[in-house]
């Protein structure tokens, strides 16, 4: 249980990928313009990174590592990962078209999202079982949906602002999204200091 509730709180807080490892960047900065989107966009990502885990783990130590392919796990992963992406995409094109075509673009990217490649590559290298490598994704995407969400809300309040004309536009979302990772930077140590 212990174990569990590290992983919980190092995916949340303190090895947020967007805001501390900086994975999945591109959605976070493209998609993050409104609330819903953003939680949209954060519950699809966490579905193909939870179902990917779920499918990379028994592929890369039944498949792979007995074959002595491992060091085909990237080509690997990218290939199953675009083809849940596929998937997550016809499911929301058919039954939520609203949040299709509010995604439009971003959706596919999910298959380059390297946060998704990053949940299942680091889950090896952690040397993470099976149901903590899933516990791990599903953690990662509830720290992505926590990224989104809090930075859609910053977005917002910056529209409602007076910006310099200097800083309108990009600059002024990568200096926000800086300053939300550097808040991020406080929950160092968390997850270790957890059970000391």
């Amino acid at each position: 249980m212990q174990a569990f509730v590290t992983i919980l709180v190092a995916g949340v807080l303190t090895d947020n990928f967007v805001l501390s490892q900086f994975l999945g960047i591109c959605p976070f900065l493209g998609v993050s313009k409104k609330l819903n989107t953003a939680v949209g966009m954060s519950i699809a990502v966490t579905f193909v990174m939870v179902i990917a885990t779920l499918a990379t783990y028994p592929i890369y130590t039944m498949i792979l590592v007995p074959a002595g392919l491992d060091y085909l796990q990237t080509i690997v992963f990218i290939l199953l990962i675009a083809a849940l992406v596929q998937l997550v995409e016809v499911i929301l094109k058919k039954y939520m078209s609203a949040l299709y075509n509010a995604l439009g673009i971003y959706l596919p990217l999910i298959t380059t999202n390297c946060a998704v490649l990053g949940v299942s590559i680091l889950n090896f290298s952690k040397s993470y079982s099976y149901l903590e490598s899933i516990f791990n994704a599903f953690s990662a995407g509830l720290g992505f949906l926590v990224a989104m969400v809090i930075f859609a809300g910053v977005r917002q309040r910056l529209e409602a602002n007076d910006i310099p004309e200097n800083l309108k536009g990009l600059p002024i979302t990568l200096v926000s999204a800086a300053l939300v990772s550097l808040s991020f930077l406080g929950f160092a140590g968390l997850a270790e200091g957890l059970f000391q």
